[in-house]
């Protein structure tokens, strides 16, 4: 196979197509991605009328065309519609790749397993099951779709950031673990720390074997039985290590195959985790382990199992990460026990397969191995190591990458988290929101004092701050724009003070008359606040506004509104960054840098984010007012008294006697033509339509919005 394989990769992959053009797709496992051909694109777009279907057109070529066009507006129409054109394929491509990459790539028992009718992902390095992790970009439902259950909504990202950046916001950082060593580099690298090597409290006594290379699986898990077989038979305590639980499970039955009590611990069967690791250390016992049990786990050796050679350590496969190899083998030998160590390889291991196969399977060739004869040298378990490097150096590559984009989103992050901070403390919301509406101010004047346009400046003064232009047409015409703002922000000012104001003034009655009369019974009161389109139920400490005449109700408002503006947006402008991450990768293809792209259109992104946030926050804090219904006077009181006293029980009225019939229009029309007497005398009853209201049920909540029924309320008497 490797033969054929060196045949079509000679002469810079020359005869490459030769093999590629009967595929549908190509596959790269090493960077986990997926790629249509040309005959996959025909096969997909077969049914449909447009050939490109599938296909992204070249931004840069189709964009230089249309520079071509003289027509300014036209040009700009041409623009949005490829613009939008583009977006739709880009998605649809997307999810073809996301279907193929949830068949291809993700295993069931490997990167995920099904339980209770869902998708649960593993996690490599633990083999634990990562309880409310999804993976993104719809891959997730994809994967769901395959396995035939239900498929869950895509989720809405709230807050985001790397690992990274989050351990660099601790003002001091250590750590301590025994498989540090081999990360110094990148260890350095993000976070400026050393790693310092302590000894071990006693010496080392586990005997550590060269790695055994078979040929084929199959030839590798036969040996690991035949291996394990021994071991039980000379009285040791085994540790079978996997990487996945579909092999943890094959294993499995290949023991029972052979007769052999074992125990299986994986992702399926955690809740028997302490059971399983209490009885690991006995006379004879096999426990077969994913890297659930690499690491954390202190397995206790009986007497006669030390004296047998303690805890032997039987590793199926490589991991692509060294640590994990080592803190697997760390399970013996701990505190001075004896113990042992190997790992069984295969050159159809997905490590060697990728990275170190070639070598070593011509060096088999060349020494005429056959089937089932092992190649054991520690030279060979050094090439495995250095392939295990590779593997690292290309995940250190890719979580670099990362890191880089995410320090473009961390210094937005702390920009709205700082804001965000301040507005929920309180303490410094009044100079927050002076800044919103001077930024809003500026934001205004800017837009519309190049154009001259007064018309529109009002206009857009009415829908943002709810007044009138503070100029005269010619005083703004003449006016510069840091004039304009001035003065602008100054009557915004004014305006915002006279609205809070009143605010207080409509509280402030209703807030003296529940502490006086029932302080006692409530220390947090909610406050209706609305702009004339959302009630926002404002919550206020009673004590905290009745001793500031109310003022606390106000700076209570404008902390809910901040906040709820500031919530809103960061998650749409997460969703964005998303979508921008994902579409700037295609710019490898124009030579150009994505995360040079990617910097300069998140900053802009960014900037309409701040502005958008800035001028809703201004629209809500402009127009907040506490809904006040007019109190009767003491007569009208008394009045519904007396009616609701004298109301009559409620019974069914017949409506069949209102009906009206064409005659009686015409009688009345010849008796107010005649003008005689008489017919004034018989002239009918002016009719008046008959209004029905829906009647409030007793136990039903009270229109008046007090939060209480009916018959508690305004109903009460009734």
């Amino acid at each position: 196979m490797l033969k054929t394989e060196d045949t079509y990769m000679a002469d810079n992959m020359r005869n490459m197509h030769l093999v590629t053009d009967e595929l549908y797709f190509v596959i790269d496992e090493k960077h986990n991605t997926i790629e249509l051909t040309d005959k996959g694109i025909d096969m997909l777009t077969g049914k449909t009328d447009d050939p490109q279907f599938f296909v992204l057109p070249d931004i840069a070529s189709e964009l230089s065309q249309l520079e071509l066009i003289e027509n300014a507006e036209e040009k700009q129409i041409k623009k949005d519609e490829f613009l939008a054109n583009y977006s739709v394929k880009s998605e649809r491509v997307h999810t073809i790749n996301q279907l193929l990459k949830a068949y291809t790539l993700f295993e069931k028992d490997d990167e995920y397993v099904v339980m209770d009718n869902k998708v649960m992902i593993v996690d490599e390095q633990t083999g634990r099951i990562m309880e409310g992790r999804r993976y993104s970009d719809g891959l997730h439902q994809a994967i769901e779709a395959k396995e035939r259950v239900k498929v869950e909504a895509a989720t809405q990202t709230f807050a985001t950031i790397t690992l990274q950046n989050y351990f660099r916001m601790y003002h001091k950082l250590s750590g301590m673990t025994g498989t540090a060593e081999t990360e110094a580099g990148e260890l350095w690298n993000i976070y400026k720390l050393d790693v310092v090597v302590i000894p071990t409290n006693r010496p080392v006594t586990r005997k550590d074997m060269n790695d055994r290379i078979y040929k084929t699986k199959r030839e590798k898990y036969s040996a690991v039985i035949d291996e394990i077989s021994a071991l039980v038979t000379a009285g040791r305590s085994v540790l079978v290590g996997t990487t996945s639980v579909e092999i943890s499970e094959l294993l499995s039955r290949m023991l029972n195959m052979r007769n052999i009590p074992h125990n299986v611990l994986n992702a399926k069967l955690h809740q028997r985790e302490a059971d399983i690791v209490a009885q690991a250390g006995q006379k004879g016992t096999v426990t077969i382990a994913t890297n659930m049990a690499g690491r954390g786990t202190d397995i206790k050796l009986a007497a006669e199992v030390k004296a047998a050679g303690g805890l032997a350590i039987i590793g199926t496969e490589r991991h692509e990460s060294r640590r994990v190899d080592r803190q697997l083998r760390g399970r013996a030998g701990r505190q001075g026990d004896p113990g042992s160590s190997v790992f069984f390889v295969s050159l159809e291991d997905d490590l060697m397969r990728l990275f170190a196969s070639e070598k070593i399977a011509g060096l088999m060739d060349r020494m005429g191995f056959k089937e089932g004869e092992v190649l054991e040298h520690s030279v060979l378990t050094k090439s495995v190591e250095r392939a295990q490097k590779k593997v690292e150096e290309n995940n250190f590559g890719i979580r670099k990458r990362l890191l880089e984009y995410d320090d473009v989103m961390n210094s937005q992050r702390n920009v709205v988290y700082t804001r965000r901070r301040h507005a929920l403390m309180g303490e410094r919301i009044g100079l927050d929101v002076v800044n919103t509406l001077y930024d809003t101010a500026t934001a205004i004047a800017e837009q519309h004092a190049e154009t001259h346009d007064y018309e529109g400046f009002n206009l857009e003064l009415f829908r943002v701050f709810a007044m009138e232009s503070p100029l005269a047409e010619e005083d703004f015409n003449a006016s510069k724009p840091e004039n304009l703002t001035e003065k602008l922000f100054n009557e915004a000012l004014v305006q915002f003070k006279r609205r809070m104001e009143r605010m207080t003034q409509a509280a402030n009655p209703v807030i003296r008359q529940v502490y006086e009369n029932q302080g006692a019974m409530y220390e947090n009161i909610l406050v209706p606040v609305t702009d004339g389109k959302r009630m926002y139920n404002v919550s206020c400490n009673l004590k905290e506004a009745y001793d500031t005449e109310c003022k606390a109700i106000a700076k209570s408002f404008q902390k809910a509104v901040v906040l709820h503006t500031i919530d809103d947006a960061w998650r749409e402008h997460l969703r964005e960054m998303d979508e921008l991450r994902h579409s700037v990768q295609n710019a490898s293809y124009e030579n150009k840098d994505p995360l040079l792209i990617y910097k300069l259109e998140s900053y802009n992104l960014f900037k309409n984010m701040v502005e958008l946030m800035n001028r809703k926050s201004t629209v809500i804090l402009m127009r907040g007012q506490i809904p006040v219904r007019e109190v009767p006077s003491a007569e009208e009181q008394i009045a519904r008294r007396i009616a609701v006293q004298q109301a009559a029980p409620e019974r069914r009225q017949d409506f069949s006697r209102y009906r009206t019939e064409k005659a009686e229009y015409g009688r009345r029309s010849e008796a107010s033509a005649s003008g005689s007497e008489a017919a004034q005398q018989q002239e009918l009853p002016k009719l008046s339509p008959i209004r029905t209201e829906k009647k409030v049920g007793r136990n039903e909540l009270c229109p008046c919005g007090s939060g209480k029924k009916y018959k508690a309320c305004h109903g009460k008497g009734l």
